[in-house]
């Protein structure tokens, strides 16, 4: 029967108040069960003890809590945790727990495979079976603060979207997640400490900075080269640089926020000075950064780590340019947690 039955995290406050109105009870029991399914993240209904029994009964009857559920967790050498997790249909998305000596950072997945097709990423290689809901993203950061809990004795302190799926491409999904994540009435986590990383959908960056989003945003970018681009992430033939930049330029007129740009060099594919000076010249319309991050192979071989001199060469233009830029190593590479390695081996 639990497929006829709506999934109550689905209503909104205002809802379920009005429901035990019509079920002939207070408005306010609609206020204590809200706060038991976000702020205390009740699985159960059972769990609820400061309502009846009857009420809970009644509950049952009528609704479902479609939680998600830590199918394995692997803990990598470096102290890194990987979920998989196992939705309610039972589907599978994998969420990852990364700590640093100051910072537990939680990299939540959006979609169960992807939208779109980097030949890179492990993660593109699934396709996008659905959307995730905003309560299964919700669930993967309340599973990966009690686990920094556990293992590191400190609440999560940054969420980044950078799991699987692009989460532009389940935008309203992911905004109502981060409502959720950020509101007094859930985890209330500062909006500043949450990134959304995006391949560059360029009308919904330009959404993003209409509905004066506070979250922080990241471009995959890998490339500022046309060419070298779309060779790489083939809808960048759709959505251009041109498109993209404008889009970005937009983005940082409304919100003067600075934009980070994520950015792996391969061997003999965007390791040339070219590449460099043309991401110093993308840098230069909008305050940004660049991560430059360790590429970690998906098994093909294809995809390859440039040399320590092509690394070398990138941070010492892009600084004599005043970009600031880091150097990001990998963490988690032994369970395949790392940066596009995200792909349910299990």
């Amino acid at each position: 029967m639990s497929t006829q039955k709506k999934d109550i995290r689905a209503l909104t406050k205002e809802q379920l108040r009005a429901f035990f109105v019509k079920q002939g009870d207070k408005a306010f029991r609609g206020d204590q069960v809200y706060e038991w399914l976000w702020q205390k993240s009740a699985h159960k209904f059972e769990d609820m003890t400061n309502i009846s029994l009857a009420t809970r009964t009644m509950l049952e009857n009528h609704f479902v809590i479609n939680h998600i559920k830590v199918d394995t967790l692997q803990r990598s050498s470096d102290g890194t945790v990987k979920n998989a997790v196992r939705l309610h249909d039972g589907l599978i998305v994998e969420s990852v727990l990364i700590p640093t000596k100051s910072r537990t950072t939680a990299c939540v997945s959006s979609q169960v495979g992807c939208s779109l097709d980097c030949k890179f990423c492990a993660t593109a290689r699934l396709k996008r079976m659905r959307n995730l809901n905003p309560d299964e993203i919700y669930d993967q950061v309340v599973a990966i603060d009690k686990e920094s809990r556990l293992y590191f004795n400190r609440p999560l302190s940054n969420i980044v979207f950078m799991g699987m799926g692009e989460p532009l491409m389940n935008y309203n999904n992911v905004i109502k997640a981060i409502d959720k994540i950020t509101s007094p009435e859930g985890l209330a986590m500062s909006p500043k400490r949450i990134v959304v990383s995006t391949s560059g959908v360029p009308k919904m960056i330009k959404k993003m900075a209409d509905d004066g989003v506070r979250f922080k945003l990241a471009v995959s970018l890998h490339s500022a080269i046309d060419e070298v681009r779309t060779s790489i992430m083939p809808f960048n033939a759709t959505f251009p640089l041109s498109d993209l930049r404008e889009a970005l330029e937009y983005w940082y007129k409304k919100t003067k926020n600075r934009i980070t740009y994520e950015y792996v060099v391969w061997d003999g594919i965007n390791d040339k000075k070219k590449d460099v000076e043309a991401l110093i010249q993308f840098c230069k319309f909008a305050p940004s950064k660049v991560n430059l991050i360790e590429y970690n192979p998906i098994d093909d071989g294809e995809f390859q780590q440039a040399s320590s001199e092509a690394i070398d060469m990138y941070t010492s233009m892009l600084e004599a340019n005043n970009i600031t830029v880091t150097v990001r190593r990998s963490r988690g590479k032994d369970i395949d947690a790392a940066c596009g390695q995200l792909a349910n081996k299990t």
